[in-house]
């Protein structure tokens, strides 16, 4: 028998996900050692306990003789490592996946090893360089050579015996190893512990569940035993290799690779051709190597105990091949037999995902193998765990966990129950209580949901920010029919399969549908779980017939708030489908869906509104810190009190807000405000416009106190503001867009917004808000659910709390469509009427002409120009002529072309109302118009705003010395505190920001700005009137 040695062969292995995807490349994914291990790696003294020294490992290869094939005899590829040391020991042999090899299980069974078993491992006939063919997991193949492993880890001289023949000994696999670690634990008695992972009960529900074949599927199943070649099988070295491969090449045609003759013909039956007699000879092939054909059916008692030993089931939820139902039927039927079971689900699968830790597999095995483990009593884990979705993203899934046997985990039984909740269900909004659907002829186009290997995880990064597209190829237009729930009253945890009754008509004898859920939000509808239920039912043409279906078993969150939606297909890319033209009727024959949710599981539930045990750790941690911050918080606030007493003005304690000469220079010379001076009275809603770079942002941040100006003073109701000054609380704003917390509802962050300021909650008036956000049901769903004008909109809401004397909103109409720009002008009218004043900045000129009654336009840092809007789009040039309501539009155009003969006229027509903007007087211009045969029944003069903002701003820039406005810049890290100690970046040093450095000029004087300016500006609009 050759041996090697491996030194340091107990360096640990940290890149396991490789190993997985490869196999999801080649088809099933490898047995149990793709997995990353996570647990220390004792050594071999004492199974399960070890020592902290890495031990040498020692691999002997062997070729092993089996049973023979019908055409000759089959050795098998097998290692069996063993640490260096005395004494007899427990073993454990590990199983591949399919389309692998031992060589994918070399680092597990040296991990094993150090922890103080003898590891078998081998390559599975059909596979690699072992002899024989691909049976499937056949109890007369794959399962005797697992049985005639064990034989041979009794031969061995360090491996520990119960009895004579029957060594201590586990088994654990995934996939297909998982299946025949499963089925040799039920046929050989001498098992003691296995550990089956990611298989299945019957191969013939996972491949075609409800007689529906998963054909991409089948496909990778049966091209990953083609990549093994069709060429001559290796057998026993003493069998002479050329008659054995003629002998083969004979018996198997070359599409059938290494699969059995008879395996191998009834995949491409039903594969070419899906028909109820093919797919039914498959299944029951499929069936008897199966789980579910072997595992004991009888219930053991005191007297007959359980022939099955303790079982740890691990199934993966991001799994298209062998779903959660699998490990529940296997869970099922072991618990009825009497056998001690325990479960395990994680994000994870054939389909990608996260991949499990091997801490439980080691625990279970050193609990029932080794001599420590079994003078214990008790299971060693939970009987049942799951992760749980997290509602906040970023955050790492918390675990439920159960303590009792995971009997019917998932499953509804009774119609209600403490496990048990619903959701009313109703078609989607828009859609008819019976929804057609065709499956086209051919089955193409067909919808996709899920397709194998790719990512299925909850919340797929890769796909999440295309969740629009993915829902749209998974409803494709006629082939889908939708429902929804009402929004979920109360945060709850589902665990396994929700339930639903459809009533189903078909024009054939059957209909084939396929169920997702998906949640349902404004950016996009999302797919926690990439999952399909595919359904056959029997019908008879033209008559409903009522069926129960069940959607994908795994965890889910649903939220408060939130709504979820069963979308039922016509068609599945990963399925074979009925090829002839079908038309499906379908319908609700029960409102409302079934939904796991066991009490037990609701314990840890953490909704999106509530913070959790990481948030109070962080307040925890903050607290500290805050307390120190608090004693100078005081000092500097007593500070800033006195000198807001001392520098109040009384003369303008009437006027709600005062902007008194504000200069704003940076460190690099940019003056972003230059000179600004305004003020808003009562009842006024003022716009502040001004071109990109004008200094509008800079300006309103300096009014709330964001950013220090270099010069100038902003006054509310006479009291100076600077951070933090009480004043502040009489001021709402909005700048910048709103910053909401996005797990918290809309209310939420309204009310802790309201919070932090620290005043009683009946002065918030929360509801008047409300109003002015106009969401809704909306409003009790997470933020993180908005669109991008429904923040906009509960922003201004924000601002409005506690109606405070002065709003200020930046850009308030941000993302808002015409109809809620429309409601708003009301709301802002009435919040001024009631003798407040509103401040908008805004680069929607027809927005503020329609909303504001007063303008200041800025342009290169400085005001050019401010008024009421009335007076500055009142214009002698410009003259509204509104002609009888009698009139037609051609002779309102005849009209206007005898206009245009007029010197210097140009007319604009509107229906039967011109627009003449001409040198000639407005009493020379309505004589025009009566003499050119129009009947006048109104005359005006007015302007659009935007002409006049125009005109300032290119005059201007076409001003001597004028220059391209600069950009706008904020007090950000472009432009951070200097580290002198002027925390303005002024070029002065000087810290009550006067560029000088001496003190401050005084105060504003009466009138506003100073004398020249405004001389000046009083010219430019003269200038921009007589235009």
């Amino acid at each position: 028998m050759p041996a090697r040695t491996r030194a340091g062969a107990g360096r640990r292995r940290t890149g396991g996900a490789r190993g997985f995807l490869a196999a999801v490349v080649t088809a099933l994914m490898i047995a149990v050692g793709s997995a990353a291990p996570t647990g220390g790696a004792p050594a071999a003294a004492e199974p399960g306990t070890g020592t902290a020294s890495t031990p040498t490992i020692r691999e002997s290869a062997l070729r092993l003789p089996v049973g023979p094939e019908p055409d000759g005899p089959v050795t098998l590829d097998v290692s069996v490592f063993v640490a260096a040391g005395d004494g007899r020991r427990p073993a454990i042999l590990l199983a591949h996946g399919f389309g692998g090899s031992k060589a994918d299980l070399a680092q597990r069974a040296q991990e094993l090893a150090q922890r103080g078993y003898v590891v078998a491992t081998y390559t599975a006939r059909g596979f690699g360089v072992s002899g024989g063919r691909i049976h499937l997991n056949d109890p007369r193949y794959e399962i005797a050579d697992a049985s005639a492993l064990v034989s041979h880890l009794a031969t061995h001289p360090q491996v520990h015996l119960d009895a004579a023949g029957d060594p201590r000994v586990g088994v654990a696999g995934a996939s297909y190893g998982g299946a025949l670690a499963l089925m040799t634990a039920a046929l050989d008695p001498r098992v003691d512990a296995v550990v089956p992972a990611i298989t299945w009960n019957d191969l013939s529900a996972s491949l075609a569940p409800s007689g529906v074949l998963k054909r991409q599927w089948t496909s990778v199943f049966f091209s990953g035993a083609l990549a093994g070649g069709a060429g001559p099988i290796p057998t026993a070295p003493a069998a002479p290799a050329a008659p054995v491969a003629a002998t083969t090449s004979r018996l198997t045609p070359p599409t059938c690779g290494r699969f059995a003759p008879e395996i191998c013909a009834l995949f491409l039956r039903a594969s070419a051709e899906p028909s109820r007699a093919n797919l039914n000879a498959l299944a029951a092939a499929l069936r008897g190597h199966s789980p579910a054909a072997v595992l004991p059916k009888s219930t053991a008692s005191a007297a007959t105990p359980s022939r099955m030993p303790p079982t740890l089931l691990i199934q993966g939820m991001a799994d298209s091949l062998f779903g959660i139902e699998q490990a529940q039927s296997n869970a099922a039927d072991l618990l009825a037999a009497g056998a001690t079971v325990a479960m395990r689900w994680f994000d994870g699968g054939h389909d990608g995902g996260s991949i499990p830790s091997d801490e439980d597999m080691w625990t279970w095995f050193d609990r029932y193998l080794t001599d420590a483990g079994r003078g214990r009593t008790g299971m060693p884990i939970a009987a049942f765990s799951a992760p749980v979705p997290s509602l906040r993203r970023g955050a790492p899934p918390r675990t439920l966990s159960h303590d009792s046997p995971p009997r019917g985990i998932g499953k509804i039984d009774a119609a209600t129950g403490p496990d048990q909740s619903t959701a009313p269900l109703a078609p989607t909004p828009g859609a008819p209580p019976a929804q057609r659907l065709i499956s086209p002829p051919g089955g193409a186009p067909a919808a996709m949901v899920t397709l194998p290997g790719l990512p299925g995880g909850p919340d797929t990064a890769a796909l999440s920010s295309t969740a629009g597209i993915a829902y749209r190829l998974a409803t494709l237009p006629g082939q889908a029919a939708t429902f929804d729930t009402t929004p979920i009253q109360q945060t709850v945890t589902v665990v396994g399969a929700p339930k639903l009754r459809l009533s189903v008509m078909s024009t054939a004898s059957d209909a084939t549908l396929f169920l997702s859920w998906w949640r349902v939000t404004p950016t996009g509808n999302t797919l926690p779980r990439r999952l399909v239920t595919a359904v056959k039912v029997a019908t008879t043409p033209g008559r409903s017939r009522t069926v129960e279906v069940a959607l994908p078993a795994a965890t889910y969150v649903l939220e408060q708030g939130s709504t979820w939606r069963v979308v039922v297909s016509a068609t599945e890319t990963g399925y074979a489908v009925p090829t002839d033209a079908r038309l499906y009727t379908v319908s609700l024959a029960r409102a409302t869906l079934a939904l796991p949710t066991p009490a037990w599981a609701q314990a840890g539930a953490v909704a999106a509104d509530e913070p959790d045990s990481e948030v109070r750790g962080v307040g925890l941690a903050l607290a500290l810190a805050l307390a120190v911050a608090l004693a100078g918080s005081l000092a500097i606030r007593w500070r800033s009190r006195r000198v807001d007493r001392h520098d109040a003005r009384e003369d303008l304690a009437d006027i709600p807000l005062v902007v008194d000469g504000l200069v704003k220079t940076y460190r690099d010379g940019h003056r972003a405000v230059d000179d600004v001076s305004w003020r808003a009275e009562r009842g006024q809603i003022v716009g502040l416009l001004g071109p990109n770079g004008a200094g509008k942002t800079t300006t309103m941040r300096m009014i709330v106190g964001l950013i220090r100006p270099a010069a100038g003073r902003v006054y509310v109701h006479g009291v100076p503001v600077h951070a933090g000054s009480p004043v502040l609380a009489r001021v709402g704003t909005l700048i910048e867009g709103p910053g909401f917390l996005p797990h918290l509802t809309g209310r939420a962050n309204l009310a802790a917004y309201w919070q932090l300021t620290g005043r009683p909650q009946d002065e918030a008036r929360l509801e008047e808000a409300l109003d002015v956000a106009a969401l809704g049901d909306a409003i009790d769903r997470p933020v993180r659910s908005y669109s991008h004008g429904m923040k906009q909109r509960l922003g201004i809401a924000q601002a409005m709390l506690g109606m405070p004397e002065v709003l200020l909103l930046d850009e308030p109409t941000n993302g808002l469509d015409p109809p809620q720009i429309a409601a708003m002008r009301p709301i802002l009218r009435r919040y001024a009427d009631s003798g407040r004043t509103v401040v908008i900045s805004s680069h929607l000129l027809a927005e503020v002409e329609a909303t504001c009654t007063h303008v200041v336009v800025m342009a290169r840092g400085k005001v050019v120009l401010e008024g009421a809007v009335e007076t500055l789009t009142d214009s002698a040039a410009t003259t509204i002529i509104d002609l009888a309501a009698g009139s037609s539009p051609r002779r309102a155009a005849r009209i206007a072309m005898a206009l245009r003969t007029m010197p210097d006229t140009r007319v604009e027509v509107d229906g039967v109302k011109l627009a003449v903007h001409s040198q000639a007087s407005r009493a020379d211009v309505v004589a025009a118009v009566v003499s050119a045969g129009g009947a006048v029944v109104g005359v005006a003069g007015h302007r659009k705003l935007e002409e006049v903002f125009l005109g300032v701003i290119a005059q201007g820039d076409a001003a001597p010395g004028g220059t391209e406005p600069g950009p706008e810049q904020p007090d950000d890290p472009g432009h951070p505190p200097r580290a002198d100690g002027d925390p303005d970046g002024d070029p002065d040093g000087d810290p009550d920001g006067d560029p000088d450095g001496g003190p401050d000029d005084g105060p504003m004087p009466p009138g506003g700005r100073a004398g020249a300016s405004a001389a000046t500006r009083l010219d430019a609009l003269r200038q921009v009137r007589a235009r």
